[in-house]
């Protein structure tokens, strides 16, 4: 009815947890700071980065790009009443449309590193990627912008 919700994890990389970096608990919390709401209109996507401090002292950097889907309200549409408290007829005799409500969804990246600039860079691709229906697998872009190739100094390339 309000169109307060809870965030829901849909998908995370890597799948299981590591053993030296745990996946944190109540993420979607940070996602969404002002809560998980619908709103009539699509807001345009944000960034930002919120700091994790962990029990051990250590910061973890919760880099959040939003962006807003649209989903269809499942409320029922409601008839005007007239003063006596019984339905008016509608003028015209075409079916009522349901509201289109948007729903926020973040892309999230968690990080031991402090580079805000790449992580926007990174999940704006993901974005991109998602938004525009690419025939890629997100598993194969996300293992590729994790890897990195260091040569070795005076060795082959």
């Amino acid at each position: 009815g309000s169109g307060d919700g809870q965030g829901q994890i849909l998908q995370r990389f890597p799948e299981k947890d590591w053993e030296d970096n745990p996946f944190p608990q109540g993420i979607e919390l940070f996602c969404q700071p002002s809560g998980w709401q619908l709103f009539p209109e699509r807001n345009p996507p944000s960034f930002f980065v919120a700091v994790l401090t962990d029990i051990n002292s250590e910061r973890h950097y919760c880099a959040c790009f939003t962006f807003w889907e649209a989903v269809e309200s499942t409320q029922p549409q409601s008839h005007s009443r007239n003063g006596d408290g019984e339905e008016e007829e509608e003028e015209s005799a075409a079916p009522i449309q349901p509201a289109q409500l948007f729903a926020p969804k973040s892309l999230v990246l968690v990080s031991r590193l402090d580079h805000a600039e790449v992580f926007r860079n990174s999940l704006g691709l993901i974005y991109t990627i998602y938004v525009d229906g690419l025939s890629v697998s997100l598993e194969n872009v996300i293992g590729n912008l994790l890897t990195c190739t260091i040569p070795i100094t005076g060795g082959a390339q």
